[in-house]
């Protein structure tokens, strides 16, 4: 799933969460829920916005090692389809 990070204006905090491209989170109760992690002070009804990011791209390069994660078919990895849960 790819991960989205979102701010609220309440409390100025900006939270990264993982859900579907269909979902879209609008409050701060929803916020936490989806992190798991306790709404404070910040009234759970606040508005919560999506943050436009580049998203995220493993790749080989991206590693600083130059080399591929070990669950990778061209390292020899665990899963010969590509899809290693990265």
């Amino acid at each position: 799933m790819p991960t989205y990070d979102y701010r609220c204006d309440a409390n100025d905090r900006v939270i990264e969460v993982s859900h579907r491209m269909s979902e879209t989170l609008s409050t701060w109760g929803e916020l936490c829920a989806r992190a798991g992690i306790e709404p404070g002070d910040t009234a759970p009804e606040a508005p919560v916005h999506r943050l436009a990011t580049g998203g995220n791209l493993v790749t080989s390069s991206s590693l600083g090692s130059g080399t591929a994660p070990a669950c990778c078919p061209s390292a020899g990895g665990c899963c010969s389809n590509g899809m290693c849960g990265l």
